[in-house]
């Protein structure tokens, strides 16, 4: 079945075909004009019916939101702002939309009341595009580790370990909360739970992603993680997808080469396949956000230390909400000053202060910092974070210790450095903090279907 998308870029035809839900109708006693799309395009289809052919009755049901299915003639149009048009000559109504109920009639609605109707704003047209921007994005992932020679590898989503070491899970259990099974010192004898053992929903497939590159060369995983902060920011989702790349005999350079790589093949994908929906966020939300990703795609990214970027911040005479010193973890007035006012492109800082990263990143010689990374842009902040991963034994087992870490559920992760160890890194993309760049977009609520934050699990 052709769709709406298919027809305006087609040539005049006879006996089409169309189906959508109304935008608006408007026209006089004589003829009525509907605006009719499908989610195909952000570009609505518009459908000629004279009303003389049409029962009146019916074109009463035609409101905004209703349903229609529309056969006749696809004409050269006469009006401006589409090449071809439906001459209607028949009308099927599937659903009615009541216009005292239906919430999304013709004119502006503010992020917060849309996200209080995530049901239905998928049919406007700023989440139709973000929707379609969203789905192109997660294909160009795809595409680009294929053609790498990268395999897509599921890691678990319900997991024993804390990658983050953060401890902020959301637990999985099936025993009965009113009544658990205790043990004789009165805690919670997990050992009766489905797993046998405490379990929660994984914040990260690096770890098992580390098995896969050990074993397959490069790999990434794709799928969705889950965070129990209880943190009410733009920023933050407590359900979100995570792309993470792992790969073997990697360094810490070879690996901000393949994060430069990835994100501007990411963004250029966006600018060759997105063009009428970028179109659209750029006069409707974000007036410089074409702008902002061609020039993603033309420029080096700098590359600097953690020190590095210390020494500009405490230099720049700015005042920050933080302050700023060697040792502090970045915040992201810290990062956005760094990339929008002192560099005016995306920066990769480097070497981090180990004890603020985690306990997995390769440590350099001086004792002090690890080979991490963070990739920072422009609005967003970080958009990536990396590292080479430690490959000695000794160290990763003396930074476990130093930590106070519980090895009982990391002993298989620990393993691999007994077994043929190896140079290896990897990174995170958080997906909707890029989406976030990509669609403009403020509030990261707005880039994923139906967003899940503190006290909202709602749809």
């Amino acid at each position: 079945m052709k769709r709406i998308k298919d027809y305006l870029s087609g040539q005049p035809q006879q006996d089409v075909v169309v189906k959508g839900w109304v935008r608006t109708k408007r026209g006089n006693k004589n003829v009525a004009f509907i605006a009719l799309n499908d989610g195909s395009t952000i570009n609505n289809i518009q459908v000629v019916c004279d009303l003389q052919n049409f029962d009146e009755a019916l074109m009463k049901q035609i409101t905004t939101g209703a349903c229609l299915c529309v056969s006749g003639d696809l004409v050269p149009s006469m009006g401006s702002g589409q090449a071809v048009e439906v001459q209607a000559r028949s009308i099927e109504v599937y659903g009615t939309a009541d216009p005292e109920s239906y919430p999304l009639q013709k004119k502006g609605h503010s992020m917060e009341f849309l996200r209080e109707i995530a049901h239905l704003r998928p049919r406007t047209n700023t989440f139709g595009a973000v929707l379609r921007i969203r789905h192109a994005m997660a294909f160009a992932i795809h595409k680009f580790f294929n053609d790498k020679g990268f395999y897509y590898l599921h890691t678990p989503l319900i997991t024993a370990s804390d990658a983050e070491g953060a401890g902020e899970m959301f637990q999985v259990t099936t025993l009965d909360l009113d009544n658990p099974p205790r043990t004789e010192d009165g805690k919670i004898d997990y050992s009766q739970d489905f797993f046998g053992r405490l379990t929660s929903l994984t914040v990260s497939g690096q770890l098992e992603g580390e098995l896969g590159a050990t074993a397959l060369g490069s790999i990434y995983t794709f799928g969705p993680t889950f965070r129990a902060e209880n943190s009410n920011t733009p920023r933050h989702l407590a359900e979100f997808w995570m792309v993470e790349p792992e790969m073997a005999f990697y360094d810490v350079n070879d690996l901000m080469d393949l994060e430069e790589e990835f994100i501007k093949y990411l963004v250029q994908y966006a600018l060759d396949n997105c063009q009428d929906d970028l179109a659209f966020l750029n006069k409707m939300i974000d007036p410089e956000l074409i702008e902002r990703l061609k020039s993603v795609v033309s420029t080096e990214f700098v590359r600097l230390t953690y020190t590095e970027g210390i020494k500009i911040l405490e230099a720049s005479g700015q005042k920050f909400e933080f302050p700023v010193a060697w040792g502090v973890d970045l915040q992201s007035e810290h990062e956005r000053y760094l990339v929008e006012k002192h560099f005016g492109k995306p920066v990769i800082l480097t070497d981090y202060p180990k004890d603020i990263k985690a306990f997995y990143m390769k440590q350099n010689d001086d004792g002090k910092t690890v080979r991490g990374t963070d990739v920072l842009f422009p609005k967003i902040g970080e958009i990536i974070g990396g590292s080479e991963r430690e490959a000695s034994l000794e160290k990763l087992n003396r930074r476990i210790a130093e930590l106070h870490m519980d090895t009982k559920n990391l002993w298989w992760y620990i393993d691999t450095r007994r077994f043929g160890t190896c140079p290896h890194s990897g990174f995170g993309l958080g997906f909707e903090r890029l989406l976030l760049f990509v669609t403009g977009m403020s509030n990261i609520r707005d880039v994923i279907p139906f967003p899940r934050t503190p006290k909202t699990a709602e749809f």
